[in-house]
């Protein structure tokens, strides 16, 4: 049994990912929340029996998904510490709380994985990065990369770089949104209608992010491949150089990771 405690919009996501891969049936899957609302949505969108509490489903799942907020991981692990057998995996996908601090509210060796996926796995297109508790077998490793991977990808990191995973992965879509946007903003200024500039916008960085996957070619080889020798390409890079477009993404990059490793 697979239980999820927090019904928002990422364990919906990993909720999905779950029935639509074929991980586990709806019968196979229980949740809770405190918002009668998001149970109501949730037992409605995927049919999953739904607990009268988070002990209910420490106390029933084999697998407890923490899908909340990091500020209220600390409440609902006091609710749970003495429902859940010690067998009992937990995935948390709460960012900035480590192994060693969720052990030490348990008071006891639970086994954990903690990840970090990003919103693109709402749409099934995810990276997640994980890392595991010690006493983890390789057997419950492989269940838990089974529910990651039905929402995208995941890769296995020391928990040492998860704050690193958080700003290269959980946070850059918003990165890319302004990209995007930026692009759009200037095609609408070239004369394009703003429905087209995003079309052609988002579907340009698609595209480009699944050459660097499926390519496995470095990144600055696939920019000179578009960089025509006196061209319009090497034009525009010449101006993100000069703008410090390149610095500007490290500097955020850095800032995420500072406030990340503060959580």
């Amino acid at each position: 049994m697979i239980g999820f405690i927090g019904l928002g919009n990422m364990a919906q996501a990993i909720m999905g990912g779950i029935l639509s891969n074929g991980v586990a049936s709806a019968g196979d899957i229980i949740g809770y929340d405190p918002a009668i609302e998001a149970r109501n949505i949730v037992a409605e969108k995927y049919s999953i029996a739904m607990a009268d509490s988070n002990q209910s489903v420490a106390e029933q799942a084999d697998i407890v998904i923490l899908a909340v907020k990091p500020q209220v991981l600390q409440k609902v692990i006091e609710e749970i510490a003495a429902s859940a057998s010690e067998d009992t995996l937990f995935i948390s996908i709460a960012p900035g709380k480590s192994i060693e601090w969720i052990t030490k509210l348990f008071g006891r060796e639970v086994k954990i994985i903690r990840c970090m996926p990003n919103t693109p796995a709402l749409v099934g297109a995810g990276m997640t990065g994980y890392c595991v508790s010690d006493i983890v077998t390789d057997e419950e490793k492989k269940t838990a990369l089974s529910i990651l991977d039905s929402i995208g990808r995941a890769q296995e990191v020391p928990e040492h770089l998860m704050a690193a995973v958080t700003s290269v992965s959980g946070s850059s879509p918003a990165y890319v949104y302004i990209l995007i946007e930026a692009m759009a903003d200037q095609a609408v200024a070239d004369g394009m209608t703003r429905v087209q500039a995003y079309e052609f916008a988002a579907q340009a960085v698609m595209g480009s992010a699944k050459m660097v996957l499926d390519t496995s070619k470095h990144p600055a080889e696939l920019k000179d491949m578009v960089c025509s020798p006196g061209g319009t390409t090497i034009e525009a890079v010449k101006v993100l150089e000069r703008e410090g477009f390149r610095a500007a993404i490290q500097d955020a990059m850095e800032a995420c990771t500072i406030k990340a490793e503060q959580l």
